[in-house]
């Protein structure tokens, strides 16, 4: 399905002929990096949020770091924006190329630089996979943290676009707490180094604000990424729950107790009934939600904090505690909750993700408000939590297939992302926001702020060419949305369009 957008963007792009285009990079980059026939460019066109595709101009295939500079370049010169592809996992739309645009596609920069056991770093290219750092870091029994659920395909370079974080991030961070330096290109095509490989850096944190830029603000060339020393022991509690209020209390008891699990997952039961199907990973069929807390370290320390944990289960009202006999069965329960997606989707020929983020504290309230949207929307919605840092993922079934059900699922998660909003939360924990919350950012801030967000896109890319359209909403948007606050009858910036 293909879904046409009115771009708002803050100025018109220049419309440029295809030709010309590829005639004008073909004297920069060699021909072969370059894809324009239709049927080479309709797999970019989309990322992992598939219900939003458009076919881009062309798309290239770098495979140095001098055509990327060539390429931005040009691509200046002529005003084409460019939009920044990973892996394409991204479930947000942040990939979601343009009519009128290249696809820069960094999947040829795939290569380990250098594994330092030493100063426990590493330096890749930003096309190497989450999960092959650790794999090439295993000999010095050293590891990287985040591990996003597509950790065995997504790339480095999307996890620092999007701040990915994964089930492990309550403890060991997100991306932005495990990456060091970072190397840029700007939309001129000229480079900056952020961070570096000691642990402070004078001046601004400009590679915390490229955590999580979403491709908005340049070009990630190459990472330097924190390694990980692997914990002495991992164990893992799988909690069931009768009531999912009682599960979601429970989270919140085992950090006021003093415990910062290694990971705390909680499911309910559909997606517990998906997961078992699919991946046959020892859950209880008759729960209504589970917990799975890891607690790794010190063996004596864990085992201290497993007693301290398993009491706090069971005086939250867990019916049944059962602790991971050995190392293949925690993998099978893991196993579990990272292939909840793909399961639920065999479950329903769509279902769309969401991905908000709440105070540990209002987990039962959000439960119960989303419990009543799938009530009155009568779509089925499975929950996903990285339960320890309120990282919410409601997956809401629907069918495609049947006229309306698309939109009512966008609906629905909309209203799922106001009601994280309104408890003190926020639109997006590692997701992003790109095609999809945009609206959904006018809830969250204030024109005021979102004018700030404008001015520092400005300050790194003024004729906003990376990635536009994504983000940022407009304040033209917002006054469409209708989020803004109205005083005496009367919107703010009242000499705006309103569409």
């Amino acid at each position: 399905m293909n879904i046409l957008f009115d771009e708002r963007l803050d100025g018109p792009l220049v419309s440029r002929d295809k030709a010309e285009v590829l005639n004008d990079l073909q004297q920069s980059i060699p021909a072969m990096t370059l894809l324009h026939r239709e049927e080479d460019l309709r797999p970019f066109e989309c990322d992992g949020l598939a219900a939003y595709r458009v076919l881009p101009m062309l798309v290239a295939l770098p495979d140095s770091l001098d055509q990327v500079e060539k390429l931005l370049k040009r691509c200046h010169a002529l005003s084409v924006p460019v939009v920044t592809r990973g892996a394409g996992t991204g479930l947000s739309g942040g990939a979601l190329p343009l009519e009128q645009g290249v696809l820069l596609v960094m999947s040829r920069f795939n290569k380990i630089l250098k594994v330092d056991p030493d100063a426990r770093l590493a330096r890749v290219q930003p096309g190497v996979r989450n999960l092959a750092i650790s794999e090439a870091a295993a000999p010095y029994s050293l590891y990287y943290a985040p591990d996003p659920s597509s950790q065995i395909a997504c790339s480095i370079g999307g996890n620092v676009a999007e701040n990915a974080g994964g089930v492990h991030c309550l403890k060991y961070g997100l991306t932005v707490n495990n990456v060091m330096r970072v190397d840029v290109l700007t939309i001129e095509g000229e480079h900056m180094t952020l961070g570096a490989e000691s642990l402070d850096a004078p001046g601004f944190d400009l590679l915390a604000l490229m955590n999580g830029s979403e491709g908005m603000l340049g070009v990630v060339t190459e990472i330097t990424v924190k390694l990980l020393p692997k914990p002495e022991t991992a164990k893992v509690l799988m909690a069931s729950f009768d009531d999912i209020e009682k599960a979601g209390r429970a989270v919140g008891d085992i950090i006021a107790a003093g415990i910062i699990p290694g990971g705390l997952e909680m499911m309910d039961k559909l997606a517990i009934q998906a997961a078992e199907d699919f991946v046959r990973a020892g859950y209880p069929l008759d729960a209504e939600a589970i917990l799975l807390c890891e607690l790794d370290g010190v063996e004596a320390d864990v085992d201290d904090d497993c007693a301290t944990v398993r009491r706090v289960l069971e005086d939250a009202g867990a019916t049944n505690i059962q602790q991971a006999r050995d190392e293949v069965e925690r993998a099978k329960f893991w196993a579990g909750r990272k292939n909840a997606f793909p399961a639920v989707g065999r479950m329903s020929p769509d279902y769309y993700c969401m991905d908000g983020t709440i105070p540990r504290r209002e987990l039962p309230r959000v439960l119960k408000g989303i419990a009543a949207l799938s009530q009155e929307s009568g779509l089925a919605v499975a929950n996903v939590f990285h339960a320890g840092d309120g990282n919410m993922h409601p997956l809401i079934l629907f069918d495609a297939n049947q006229e309306g059900q698309l939109a009512l699922a966008e609906e629905v998660g909309g209203k799922i992302l106001e009601l994280c909003v309104a408890v003190g939360g926020s639109i997006t924990g590692e997701h992003g926001v790109g095609r999809e919350k945009i609206n959904q950012m006018c809830s969250q801030f204030q024109p005021d702020e979102i004018s700030v967000f404008h001015a520092l896109k400005a300050a790194f890319d003024p004729q906003r060419l990376l990635n536009p359209g994504k983000n940022i909403p407009t304040l033209a948007r917002c006054a469409e949305f209708g989020a803004m606050h109205v005083h005496n009858n009367e919107l703010p910036h009242p000499e705006l369009p309103r569409f």
